[in-house]
């Protein structure tokens, strides 16, 4: 079984600066893209930013400039540096992997619990 945990939010007044961490522990022969999504209040989940095994990178475009997605892979984490937050930042933020438990296994998709992000106008 694979875990994803994060960690790093909280209350922050815009303008400011947050770091989320993602650790993926568990059953872990590999993992490919790993990405961090976000649930509004009301609204769908929606992609923020993802980022692949070789560290290519894709972002929406609400948030491309101001946030920054980055990757451990010896350590098997993800990070999400959010820099000039806007109080539409606020949300629940998910971790989100594609996981390959062993050699002999597909690549599952695993979800950690999210972490809430409040930024204040």
């Amino acid at each position: 079984q694979v875990q994803l945990v994060e960690s790093g939010g909280g209350l922050v007044q815009a303008g400011g600066s947050l770091r989320l961490s993602c650790a993926a522990s568990g059953s872990i022969f590999s993992i490919n893209t790993m990405a961090w999504y976000r649930q509004a209040p009301g609204k769908q989940r929606e992609l923020v930013a993802l980022i692949t095994s070789g560290g290519s990178t894709n972002y929406a475009g609400s948030v491309k400039g101001r946030f920054t997605i980055s990757r451990d892979n010896a350590k098997n984490m993800v990070y999400l540096q959010m820099n000039t937050l806007k109080y539409e930042d606020t949300g629940v933020y998910y971790c989100n992997a594609n996981v390959k438990a062993t050699m002999w296994e597909d690549y599952m998709q695993y979800w950690g619990k999210g972490t809430l992000v409040t930024v204040s106008s």
